[in-house]
């Protein structure tokens, strides 16, 4: 089999210029039809697994030179890593020397590397080729059955005809008029106009574009086999001839050229030094080349240039330090840019205020800012209009903003209801007049761009999702949903029609929460929206992964959580486990005990008494059982927690909670919303289901994080992304994630700021005895999430069989699918599949069918031809699933607090350990421990900032110090000096202190108002530890009673005495 370019970049991830690069530099070496004037390339199944294993390479961090080094020593350990059977797993890693190793992937081998500090790469074969299996499986049929018969028929077709019935028709169908030269060609008259064999000084130019009379655009054709990019030359070499030119751009006189083979369209704008040539989905129209041709970039950025960024003084220093990068980009001629920002930190104000930047500028005109979700696009509209320019109007009345059609219900009652729906014309003609922002979430898009056709639901193969789709496809609505995931929530997009949008419609895309591509269908539909418009692209995530790089190819900035919580800007999390018996050995039920089944396709509940003894593992838990003692336990262990922070706090906290599903009948969710109703026992209302299936979910959305109640939300997907909710104090995971992305996405609902009810950290419950933050513990910031495959038709799966392609492969997919049928078939109509196999009612369809195949084969294909059968095997009657509810079965639930991933007590030990380690090296510590008469401002900032570094704050001291030792708020110093000596006594901030200012006061007399500035210096010592003279110039406290002139005047002199015997007396 053979690929194209295209599809080849497409399976495997390449860049087309990485294609190319590779191929000159000999990396791979695909087959090429050098027949005609041109050469096409074709990629063969082992040049994709080469390909394959760089993308793994590169990804984990090594340079090119580095890869090639890699792969080099892997070709020596195994010659025959690319055939498809190879199912070997070798790690990467180098000698002392740096030089490239391959070694078995084995635990021994890996402690090893890691223990010589040395990097480690796995490069698992066995993935690799499964993977690429099931990607060649989505090339469609035709492109895989009649390759060859394809192939045949491009190589005829001569450019001639490639002009004719490609070119042509696409310059048309975008308004230009398609016309031959003749002498007597006056260009003057041409409007919009394509002219073929146009003659200049150089040669002939396959079409040359005039507008308004000018010659502005040169497109220098191919046949359809030819890859295009290389034709640029040509079409350079025209442009530097072509006397009648509008200008001289370094010697090129015609500013657009484009070159094409009717299926790849690539576009040069050589007006600007930096700008590169550039892949584009068709060609402009006449209305978008006059435009681009108006636009002076140099304006715009000399524009941002004399305009600082921080004017905004209300943005950051990081937000500033964003806007800045992505403004270099920009200027640097870069096109597709990622911006990844921990979730909190601000990364919608930060983009609204670069994007104001850019429309003020003139840098951009027309703005696409794309979300996934409507709740997320009712967020954006709300960011825009709350947004304050610096002539004191909001965004929204300087610039129009326009999205899809909201409710007044999507809105809180203190938000500017003023949401506008574009007009289409804005989409079909875009104008140079019109400059404006239009959110809009990527589905709704989607359909504008392409219609209906292949709407698709993204569904994992399990047999909830199954459910789901059967009845989904009984719905109204299925011709207009757009996506559901596994968990069973769905939204869907009325009333939109399918539009002839522009490739110009949009200057600037915004592509917010960017990582939202978890399956293969999504990230497929991502790139086909984002590829149709020839605009900068920039992405916004929380999560990088590797296919958001693929889409926006470059990070231009990065701010982690880790820095943000360093910074101030995030709070810590305090981790709990809990830990519940059934959740980690599953639920066995005795013969004889009564269980509840449930249908799952009415709802009808009945009850049962075992016959035989069930056991159920861990996965089965919420699938095909539930344990309603299990659900009861936990949420009572959450309680005490939750009663504690009352106590402490004076409020309960806000609580959310991610349950396993919601699906029809049996909802985990559902489940968890009734028994936190009856455990917490406040009121209907105090706890609220939050899905897509609710009524009015942006509504329920808007109540949780604007009002006491609902307290606790208990949702499944819908609130893992972009909901801003800073009160949420708790957040439990009922529902084990295995996708990096969504982990610290849910994560993140947790980690805000919110200075309304001082919250310095929050909770997250790992009902999954810890395992759950264990399996994330050493995740990188990087880490190849595979999307999920859609499978394989079955009419495509028999095709394959029939044809012979890979057909031992085929068969056993086959004979996966016929164990399914084998499985859920109905009771009843077991006897009907005698009618097609004899024997297999009681054998089996999967046994049967094997045994015929391997006896008779021509009669097991003539049976895979019979449409009958094929039409049973896709809508065979099913046996009605029923769902198991364990009523007798009890569970043991108990929970622990984890302090940055360890035990209170194990935390402790660790700070212990580092205090004693270091106190050598830190400077703060030998104060402590050796000088305190030279305690501090400064020894006590260095101090925080070490800890800081090793992720040893004073409020997860505190909180693992109070766990242990039932000591409320010890302070820092406390803490260092028990490290020295275990018999130190412990005091609080406040005690220390007093002890201090007692030290001073005993045994001598101070003025009435002496004493009242104490008490100020006390205030101040309590909150910081250590003071010095400039603190009696700057701190409030002090500011607000004279300063240190005044506080001068009091201590006659002695202020600077005073301040050293405190600052000695803090330390002992």
């Amino acid at each position: 089999m053979f690929l194209t370019t295209k599809t080849t970049s497409q399976i495997t991830g390449c860049t087309l210029r990485q294609l190319q690069y590779w191929r000159e530099q000999g990396l791979v070496v695909p087959e090429v039809d050098a027949t005609g004037k041109g050469r096409s390339v074709f990629y063969t199944r082992e040049n994709l697994v080469v390909l394959m294993v760089m993308q793994k390479l590169l990804s984990g961090g090594l340079d090119y030179s580095q890869a090639c080094a890699g792969l080099e020593a892997l070709k020596e350990r195994d010659p025959h890593f690319t055939d498809s059977n190879i199912q070997s797993r070798y790690l990467l890693s180098h000698d002392d020397d740096h030089t490239m190793v391959i070694m078995d992937f084995e635990i021994n081998n890996i402690e090893q590397c890691l223990k010589k500090g040395c990097a480690v790469i796995p490069i698992w074969l066995d993935e690799i080729h499964s993977s690429l299996t099931e990607k060649l499986d989505q090339v469609s049929s035709q492109e895989i059955d009649h390759q060859e018969i394809r192939q045949k028929a491009q190589q005829m077709e001569s450019e001639a005809t490639t002009r004719k019935n490609r070119i042509d028709q696409i310059l048309s169908a975008l308004g230009w008029n398609i016309v031959d030269y003749t002498p007597d060609l006056d260009s003057s008259q041409l409007v919009n106009h394509g002219v073929r064999e146009y003659p200049l000084t150089t040669g002939r130019a396959d079409y040359v574009l005039f507008v308004n009379g000018l010659l502005v655009g040169i497109i220098e054709a191919k046949k359809i086999l030819i890859e295009p990019l290389s034709a640029l030359e040509q079409a350079k070499r025209y442009s530097k001839g072509a006397f009648e030119g509008i200008g001289n751009w370094e010697g090129y006189r015609v500013p657009f050229l484009y070159s094409s083979n009717g299926q790849l369209i690539y576009f040069l704008d050589v007006r600007e030094k930096f700008n590169l040539a550039r892949e584009i989905s068709s060609f402009h129209t006449p209305n978008g080349l006059a435009e681009l041709l108006k636009r002076k970039v140099s304006f715009s950025f000399e524009w941002l240039e004399n305009n600082p960024i921080e004017q905004n003084e209300h943005l950051r220093p990081y937000q500033v330090e964003a806007i800045a990068s992505i403004e270099k980009a920009i200027a640097e001629g870069r096109r597709e840019l990622l911006v990844a920002m921990a979730t909190g930190t601000g990364k919608t104000f930060m983009i609204v205020s670069s994007i104001y930047r850019l429309l003020v500028s003139k840098r951009v005109k027309r703005v696409l800012f794309l979300v996934d979700r409507r709740a997320l696009a009712a967020q954006a509209v709300r960011a825009f209009a709350s947004f304050s320019t610096p002539n004191g109007k909001k965004f929204d009345q300087e610039y129009e903003v326009y999205s899809q059609q909201f409710q007044q219900e999507d809105f809180g009652e203190e938000d500017k209801f003023n949401s506008k729906v574009l007009p289409n014309k804005y989409l079909t003609d875009p104008s140079e007049v019109h400059t404006f922002v239009y959110v809009s979430t990527i589905q709704r898009m989607k359909l504008n761009l392409f219609g209906n056709a292949n709407n698709h639901v993204i569904l994992n193969d399990s047999e909830e999702s199954e459910r789901f789709l059967d009845k989904f496809k009984k719905t109204e609505k299925s011709e207009n949903v757009i996506v559901t995931d596994d968990s069973g929530d769905c939204e869907f997009e009325d009333g939109v029609e399918q539009l002839p949008i522009p490739i110009h419609a949009f200057d600037l895309i915004i592509s917010d929460e960017c990582h939202r591509g978890y399956t293969a269908s999504e990230n497929g539909y991502w790139r086909r929206v984002l590829d149709h418009f020839d605009a900068i692209k920039i992405g916004l995530t929380a999560t990088p992964a590797i296919h958001t790089l693929n889409l926006f190819k470059e990070v231009v900035f990065r701010y982690s959580t880790e820095q943000a919580i360093a910074d101030g800007y995030l709070v810590d999390y305090e981790q709990v486990n809990i830990n519940s018996e059934v959740t980690i050995n599953g639920a066995f039920l005795r013969e004889g005990e009564m269980v509840t089944r449930v249908d799952q396709e009415t709802g009808e509940n009945f009850y049962d008494q075992l016959e035989d003894e069930r056991e159920f593992n861990a996965t089965d838990i919420e699938r095909k059982i539930t344990v309603p003692d299990r659900t009861r336990k936990i949420i009572q262990e959450i309680a005490k927690y939750a009663e504690q922070h009352e106590q402490e706090t004076g409020r309960f906290p806000k609580i959310l909670i991610f349950a396993c599903n919601d699906l029809e009948h049996t909802s985990h969710a559902n489940q968890v919303v009734s028994i936190c109703k009856e455990v917490f026992n406040r009121g209907d209302d105090f706890v609220q289901k939050i899905t897509g299936k609710v009524d009015r979910p942006l509504q329920k959305i808007r109540e949780f994080r604007n009002r006491p109640k609902p307290a606790i939300a208990v949702t499944v997907d819908l609130l893992t992304t972009g909901i801003d909710i800073p009160a949420i104090e708790f957040v439990v995971f009922m529902r084990f994630v295995k996708s990096r992305i969504l982990w610290v996405q849910m994560l993140g609902r947790g980690t805000r700021l919110c200075k309304d009810i001082d919250k310095t950290h929050f909770k997250v419950f790992d009902c999954f005895n810890g395992s759950l933050v264990e399996y994330f513990a050493d995740t990188t910031d990087f880490r190849f999430v595979p999307p999920r495959q859609q499978a394989m038709p079955l009419s495509q799966l028999v095709g394959n069989i029939i044809y012979d392609v890979d057909r031992e492969r085929h068969l056993d997919m086959l004979n996966r699918r016929l164990h399914r049928v084998d499985r859920s078939i109905a009771t009843e109509a077991r006897e009907q599949l005698d009618l097609y196999l004899n024997g297999a009612s009681n054998k089996g369809l999967a046994r049967t069918f094997q045994d015929l195949f391997d006896e008779q084969p021509e009669e097991a294909l003539s049976l895979l031809q019979d449409q009958e059968f094929i039409d049973f095997l896709e809508d065979y009657p099913r046996r009605r699933a029923t769902f198991l509810i364990a009523e007798e079965v009890e569970d043991t639930v108990t929970s622990e607090v984890v302090v940055q991933g360890q035990k209170p007590e194990d935390y402790l030990t660790a700070f212990y350990r580092f205090v004693e380690e270091n106190s050598e090296q830190i400077e703060a510590l030998q104060i402590l421990r050796q000088r305190p008469q030279d305690w501090g401002v400064e020894a006590l900032e260095e101090l925080r900032s070490k800890l800081k570094e090793h992720r040893f704050t004073e409020d997860n001291l505190q909180r693992a110090y109070k766990l242990v030792h039932q000591k409320a708020l010890a302070d820092i110093i406390s803490l260092i000096r028990s490290a020295f000596d275990h018999s130190y006594p412990v005091y609080t901030a406040e005690e220390r202190v007093e002890r201090a200012i007692a030290s001073v006061t005993d045994g001598k007399q101070f003025t009435d108002e002496q004493l009242e500035w104490l008490g100020y210096i006390k205030q101040h010592l309590i909150q910081n530890l250590s003071i010095d003279l400039d603190d009696f110039e700057y701190a409030p406290i002090f500011e607000l009673h004279g300063g240190k002139i005044k506080a001068q005047q009091v201590f006659f002199q002695d202020l600077q005495d005073l301040v050293k015997i405190l600052n000695h007396q803090i330390a002992l």
